[in-house]
């Protein structure tokens, strides 16, 4: 994949304005494989760190990766601490209102992880006053439910680990989240848990820069460009998401990038 991603940027690094002593510093939060998390030796790796560096490699920047939590993510962004944000964040007008956003680079869906026993086919079943949904802290799956379920529980928890145990547990009758990981913690949870991933809503996550830095804006939605020309994205689908990507094809259900 490194060798593939210098083919991609070779070339690329001209012209871009910045000087190589000019750190790239990107927020992400490492709690979430196969996008943000980290390998055997500790280090950043997935599919946001991948792009990290090769959006790095295209401004002639060295990168820092800084790991923090999602919540704290725009305040970082606001504060100077980073320079970007890359940790699947969704562009909300919500968010807008204090960030800009780069051009979308993936398309997905908020999706349900239910409980087996828990008698939920489908969001029709979802807002009764006997259900307890959970959602993560801070995410658009915390502002759906806020909107559409008006009787159910609503359980907000910081991390998504333990909104999956909730679930697994059958303390709570769904997680409601992307459908990227609810197929997954459906794959790691066969016996007691269903993926119900017919979209409530579908949603584009994008990078997150400050409003003023329109001139890094137009670097990123160039390398944005020419990277989905050159086939990132799909070879990181293809490395990082292929048995996911053959079984969302298998079911008709549209893939990300």
């Amino acid at each position: 994949m490194k060798k593939f991603l210098a083919l991609v940027l070779i070339g690329l690094l001209a012209g871009c304005g910045f000087k190589p002593s000019d750190e790239l510093r990107i927020g992400m939060d490492l709690s979430y494989p196969p996008f943000e998390m980290r390998d055997g030796n500790g280090q950043p790796a997935g599919i946001s760190v991948e792009m990290a560096n090769a959006l790095g490699a295209y401004l002639n920047r060295p990168v820092r990766i800084e790991n923090i939590p999602f919540t704290g993510l725009i305040p970082a962004l606001k504060g100077h601490r980073i320079d970007l944000v890359l940790s699947s964040l969704t562009a909300t007008d919500e968010r807008r209102k204090s960030i800009e956003f780069s051009d979308p680079y993936l398309n997905v869906g908020l999706a349900l992880l239910v409980n087996k026993d828990s008698g939920i086919r489908s969001a029709a079943d979802l807002d009764q006053p006997d259900q307890t949904i959970v959602v993560r802290q801070g995410t658009t799956a915390q502002l759906w439910a806020g909107t559409h379920l008006k009787r159910a529980k609503i359980l907000t928890l910081e991390k998504e680990n333990a909104a999956v145990l909730e679930v697994v547990q059958g303390k709570a009758a769904a997680f409601i989240y992307d459908q990227i990981s609810v197929w997954n913690y459906w794959k790691q949870n066969p016996t007691t848990t269903v993926a119900l991933l017919e979209p409530l809503q579908s949603e584009s996550w994008a990078i997150g820069l400050r409003q003023k830095d329109q001139a890094l804006k137009a670097q990123v939605d160039q390398f944005l460009k020419v990277f989905r020309s050159q086939g990132g994205f799909e070879k990181l689908g293809d490395q990082f998401l292929g048995e996911q990507k053959r079984d969302f094809q298998e079911r008709g259900i549209p893939f990300y990038f």
